[in-house]
């Protein structure tokens, strides 16, 4: 049928110590292919918690019970304890998935840092940020990075730009429903932006009496007979933990269907880059998520 590009974001020491390895165990039963995206520096969890006053915010961790996820301590890391240093922390996590032939990218550094400020910073910022990422993405893996997926799919022209100035030849730092090369600044780029496509659990969690009993027969409908490649993006912290059988569910639900589990650079070899269209850079709200983030025009 097609192509589901699995794609974990890891966005804490917790998910990347713990999420991580039983996703990869998940993956292991399924034959699935797929890509983890790490976050490589200070975890600062507990600062999101300044977002209480964002329009949805606090309706959408009632919703998916951020306590329960995360836990206590956690939800401390920049308040009341330091933010641990994730790559320095959990290195032996990361090289493992990489030895056992998991594609790996780039989050970013600092998540909650980085998904709080960088739409209204300058190039020396972001660049400064995205370049501690690669530095230490290097330390650890012993090669440069071959993708990026931005936190909270939070980026400026600015980000954009450096991908391209990394080589990257694909990334997914938005939301959308194509394959396409972005324009920053009337000028369009040479990287693929491959955006996610389908819901995230926790954006359907708990709207319109969607739960953990229904929630995956509500996303394999999306896909059944669908012969259109999509993106799906999962956490380490909650479908490698208390959404796993969820998220086991999709897996033997999109296996039934007769799709494929494929990494994100087994999605941008299968494209035809000279057919792909081109897309300003844009911001929009996507259903179930608080505030704007990057989305592919329609």
């Amino acid at each position: 049928m097609a192509l589901i590009v699995l794609k974990i974001d890891v966005d804490t020491l917790r998910g990347t110590r713990e999420g991580v390895p039983n996703l990869a165990r998940i993956f292991d039963r399924y034959k699935a292919r797929a890509t983890f995206l790490f976050s490589l520096g200070p975890d600062h969890t507990g600062w999101a918690m300044r977002r209480v006053l964002r329009p949805g915010f606090l309706k959408k961790v009632s919703r998916t019970s951020v306590v329960e996820h995360y836990g206590v301590r956690q939800l401390m890391y920049g308040v009341l304890l330091p933010g641990p240093d994730i790559g320095a922390r959990a290195r032996s996590e990361m090289r493992a998935i990489h030895e056992a032939g998991f594609e790996c990218g780039i989050h970013t550094w600092d998540h909650v840092y980085w998904q709080d400020n960088v739409r209204s910073r300058p190039r020396d910022w972001t660049v400064a940020q995205m370049q501690k990422s690669h530095d230490r993405f290097v330390d650890i893996f012993g090669m440069p990075p071959v993708t990026h997926g931005a936190a909270g799919w939070q980026m400026n022209g600015h980000a954009f730009e450096q991908i391209d100035a990394w080589g990257m030849r694909y990334a997914s730092d938005g939301r959308g429903h194509t394959p396409y090369f972005p324009v920053v600044g009337g000028r369009t780029l040479s990287h693929v932006q491959m955006p996610t496509t389908l819901p995230t659990l926790d954006e359907v969690l708990g709207v319109d009496g969607i739960d953990t009993d229904n929630v995956a027969a509500w996303l394999l409908k999306r896909t059944e007979n669908n012969p259109h490649d999509q993106v799906f993006t999962l956490h380490a912290e909650l479908e490698g933990q208390k959404f796993a059988p969820v998220f086991e569910q999709l897996l033997a639900g999109w296996r039934a269907q007769g799709h494929t589990f494929a990494t994100m650079g087994d999605y941008h070899a299968a494209l035809d880059r000279d057919t792909l269209p081109s897309y300003p850079v844009t911001w929009g709200e996507i259903p179930g998520r608080s505030g704007e983030l990057i989305v592919q025009p329609d």
